[in-house]
C-alpha cells in the first residue's frame, strides 16, 4: 500500500484553503477531499454537486487518484459570465 501526497484547494473570494494530504495510492477525490478536513473548516461547501475537478478537468467523485494531483472544489457561479459582459458593455454604451 503506496502513500501518495496530493492537494485539496477551495478558494473564496477572501481565502484560498490549500491542504495537502497523504492518502492511499487507490483512493478516490471523495476520500482526499474528506480527509483534507476542509468539510469541518469551511461551512456550505457542496462538492457532491458534480462541481469537483482535478487541474481543471471536472470529473466525478469517484475518480481515482494520482500522486501529485491538485484536487479543486468549485463554487457556483454568481452570475454566468456572459451576462456579465453584457452588462459591463451594455453600461458603458450608455455613457
Amino acid at each position: 500500500m503506496n502513500i501518495i501526497k496530493v492537494t485539496v484547494i477551495y478558494a473564496l473570494p477572501n481565502i484560498q484553503y490549500i491542504n495537502e494530504v497523504k492518502i492511499c495510492s487507490n483512493s478516490t477525490v471523495k476520500d482526499a477531499i474528506l480527509a483534507s478536513n476542509l468539510l469541518n473548516k469551511v461551512k456550505n461547501i457542496q462538492f457532491y454537486k458534480k462541481n469537483v475537478g482535478i487541474y481543471n478537468k471536472l470529473v466525478h467523485l469517484n475518480e481515482k487518484i494520482k500522486n501529485g494531483d491538485r484536487i479543486e472544489i468549485y463554487r457556483n457561479l454568481i452570475i454566468d459570465p456572459k451576462e456579465r459582459r453584457r452588462k459591463r458593455s451594455s453600461f458603458f454604451l450608455k455613457k
